[in-house]
């Protein structure tokens, strides 16, 4: 389904990229591998990570090629871009998978750990686009896969910089679809659910959250991939600013804000008149905070 087609896919080193990256090369793709090779935490680099999945694509007799430069700045996001016209002369695909972690309670979160989580998620997601969107203009063809997250979409604790990140990203790839439409460039979220390194740091303190754990843990990165390789395929070519979620064999589309209910009045509002009218008759419609936790939680089937 991707036969002939140049895609890059950031953070492909391990997990859910690495995957993706495999099954777009097994669909005919030529892949650049991003991967600095860093920790959960953003630290560290190791360039035999990527190596290891370029070298994996090639024995079974497809073409990649390895890109280690960073996704959090504009210069190296676009040498990212760069490395696939270099080797393969074109590029026609972005996967924006790489990420970092710095989980903290909010009213402890250090601005380095907010900042660090923005650059890599959000702007990471912007500049790789970016840097992409002037070929895929030119071409008049090209499709960007990003991964959001239910940390984003629904809420969770302790993770204030990454559900930002991860919401930021869907208010992106809703405007990449609109801005890029004329020149059929389609722009679609992911939301993944799969045991990788991402969400290792789960708490199993209660026998519930190691219950939790252990459903989590056979959902295969693997099962994430076939969404992926199909929408940067030209039989999505109708499908653009969806939000899908992916767990195991399951498919989800996802709903996104609309108006659930609405009041007028002719006299114009005032404090008092939303408290007395307003209130009460949308409070019926509100989501409670603690229905965050179970609809992310997911129970596998």
């Amino acid at each position: 389904m991707l036969k002939d087609k140049v895609a890059v896919v950031t953070g492909s080193g391990r997990g859910i990229g690495r995957d993706i990256a495999l099954e777009m090369a097994a669909q005919g793709a030529k892949v650049v591998v991003n991967d600095i090779g860093a920790s959960v935490a953003g630290e560290g680099q190791d360039a035999s990570l990527g190596q290891q999945v370029v070298d994996e694509i090639k024995a079974m007799g497809g073409q990649a090629a390895l890109s280690i430069d960073s996704v959090s700045t504009w210069a190296s996001a676009g040498r990212i871009v760069q490395c696939a016209l270099d080797h393969f002369g074109r590029i026609d695909v972005i996967v924006n998978n790489a990420g970092i972690l710095r989980d903290r309670f909010f009213f402890a979160m250090s601005e380095e750990e907010w900042k660090a989580v923005i650059d890599v998620h959000l702007n990471g997601c912007f500049y790789v686009s970016r840097a992409a969107a002037t070929h895929f203009k030119a071409q008049n063809s090209g499709a960007y896969v990003h991964m959001t997250s239910t940390s984003g979409l629904i809420g969770n604790l302790g993770q204030a910089n990454y559900g930002a990140a991860k919401l930021g990203i869907v208010a992106l790839s809703r405007s990449i679809a609109g801005d890029m439409k004329r020149y059929n460039v389609r722009s679609n979220c992911i939301s993944p659910f799969a045991w990788s390194r991402m969400i290792g740091s789960i708490p199993t303190d209660t026998p519930e959250q190691q219950a939790r754990v252990e459903k989590l843990k056979k959902l295969d990165t693997a099962q994430i991939a076939p969404m992926a390789a199909f929408l940067a395929s030209d039989a999505a070519a109708e499908v653009t600013s969806q939000i899908f979620a992916v767990r195991g064999n399951e498919i989800f589309l996802m709903s996104q804000p609309r108006p659930v209910r609405g009041m007028h009045t002719s006299e114009g509002w005032t404090p008092e008149t939303i408290a007395e009218r307003v209130l009460p008759a949308m409070k019926p419609n509100f989501f409670p905070l603690e229905s965050s936790a179970v609809v992310f939680s997911w129970d596998p089937v």
